[in-house]
């Protein structure tokens, strides 16, 4: 059974536009106009979605709010959500992913576009299926989004865990900023390029002993070097 494309979206004409395009390219689709029947269908067992697209503006329950209960429930936590909203400010945006979100879209915007979102989005989310990292330190557990250092479990946000999937998935080799801002915050992100560098300070931090995992390049970007040695050198240096 294919999996389909969840589009939550109060406004009838877009959301059926959107299901027939996605149809058109070969990808399974269905709707839902509230944000309570969104849940209700992002739950639904013998049809869960593949991918959700998440308008903001919805009747009753807020795509914000959505959007907290989908991360939050074991079956949708992993589940890609792009936002799609008319509020186009930067606060919003931001707002938006770290909440979650994979990737954000404003309206008017271009179908084109947004499938060519959708099959990136997609694409990152398969990279990550049911794999693991481990060393003599550190675990991440991909599949079941769960970080730990020397056994002791680190609670990350969304963001921060992507982060640390891309780097980990690309071990040895050095990410380039843009190469980071594009996987996790999506190429739509115009912000401030120092929220990368405030992220990666966060991950360290709570990763603890094992945050020297995460190598600076300087004028680069960032590597994810492992944590074999460094953890045993701090030890020894105690």
């Amino acid at each position: 059974m294919t999996r389909p494309i969840l589009i939550i979206e109060d406004d009838a004409d877009i959301s059926e536009s959107l299901k027939y395009n996605f149809e058109r390219e070969g990808l399974a689709a269905v709707t839902a106009p509230t944000g309570e029947a969104g849940l209700s269908a992002a739950l639904n067992e013998r049809e869960p979605p593949r991918l959700i697209i998440l308008d903001l503006m919805l009747p009753g329950m807020s795509g914000i709010e959505l959007c907290r209960r989908l991360r939050r429930e074991p079956a949708t936590r992993r589940t890609p959500i792009i936002m799609l909203t008319a509020k186009a400010s930067e606060s919003d945006r931001v707002t938006g992913l770290d909440l979650g979100a994979d990737d954000y879209i404003t309206k008017p915007f271009s179908v084109r576009e947004l499938l060519a979102r959708v099959r990136a989005v997609m694409r990152r989310a398969d990279e990550t299926m049911g794999k693991t990292y481990e060393d003599d330190h550190l675990l991440i557990d991909f599949d079941d989004i769960r970080v730990a250092c020397e056994g002791v479990k680190i609670k990350l946000t969304n963001k921060e865990f992507t982060l640390l999937s891309v780097l980990a998935r690309s071990a040895d080799r050095v990410v380039t900023r843009q190469q980071l801002l594009d996987s996790v915050w999506g190429y739509s992100y115009y912000g401030d390029a120092r929220t990368l560098d405030v992220h990666i300070r966060r991950l360290r931090q709570k990763l603890d002993k094992c945050g020297d995992c995460i190598e600076t390049v300087v004028g680069v970007g960032y590597r994810f070097v492992g944590c074999t040695s460094q953890v045993a050198a701090d030890g020894q240096s105690n």
